[in-house]
């Protein structure tokens, strides 16, 4: 990853922390979320498309994938 800085203002840097908290997110991929939202998606990975807006709520939902987007596994 790249590091970049940003400004806000009081209001923005405020509104943004409290968005991500109630998502239960860094504040840091609330604004990565929202950048993807407006980019152009990489034509050659149309699937990237969804990445990263899908949130089962369990933290190990990624070793129990087939769970997650089946229902059941495979």
């Amino acid at each position: 990853m790249i590091r970049t800085q940003i400004s806000l203002s009081e209001a923005e840097y405020e509104a943004a922390k409290r968005q991500a908290r109630q998502l239960g997110i860094s504040l840091a991929e609330l604004l990565r979320r929202s950048l993807r939202t407006l980019l152009p998606a990489d034509e050659s990975k149309p699937w990237m498309t969804y990445a990263g807006f899908i949130a089962s709520g369990d933290p190990s939902s990624s070793q129990r994938i087939d769970d997650v987007v089946y229902g059941h596994k495979g």
